[in-house]
């Protein structure tokens, strides 16, 4: 892919660090986030559930704090970044643990992750998951299938009744 030099503005610097991982992301991948990203904003969203810690003995923390990224992103709608930072307050560490957790140790970079996990079963990401914690193969589908289920539920709406079904006759 060709590559172009661009000067830009010390505001749109800053603010590009802002919302920048460090040593995981690029000035392109920020850029890219930002700008063709869904209806993401960068308000911090609400919680609708709180994370389920992932604590099954012999589970390794690494895969634990990733699925615990990936339930805040599919359940309470957060970007990965947002959801990063919530694991890692949630567990009193530096973002930066958590992010190394699913690039270096995944072999992937963030724009690579942000794209594996658009797919709506996240089927492909859980065959990278797998691959590398083949021992934990049950766990790791156990715990999608739960997840999608709290989705469904947090984006359950109630239908509206119709007033013919009230009647009692």
């Amino acid at each position: 892919m060709k590559m172009y030099s661009i000067e830009i503005e010390e505001k749109i610097w800053q603010l590009l660090q802002q919302n920048a991982e460090p040593f995981v992301d690029t000035p392109n991948s920020v850029l890219k986030r930002l700008l063709f990203a869904k209806g993401e904003t960068k308000e911090e969203v609400a919680p609708l559930y709180s994370i389920p810690a992932v604590s099954v003995e012999g589970l390794p923390k690494s895969l634990s704090q990733i699925l615990e990224v990936v339930y805040e992103m599919e359940v309470n709608g957060c970007t990965r970044t947002q959801a990063t930072n919530r694991v890692a307050k949630k567990r009193g560490t530096a973002p930066q643990t958590i992010t190394d957790k699913y690039c270096r140790q995944l072999g992937k970079r963030a724009h690579e992750i942000d794209e594996l996990l658009t797919e709506p079963e996240f089927n492909s990401f859980k065959d990278l998951l797998t691959s590398k914690f083949a021992v934990h193969r049950g766990i790791i589908e156990m715990y999608f299938d739960s997840m999608l289920s709290d989705a469904d539920d947090a984006n359950y709406t109630v239908p509206e009744i119709q007033d013919t079904e009230l009647a009692l006759e």
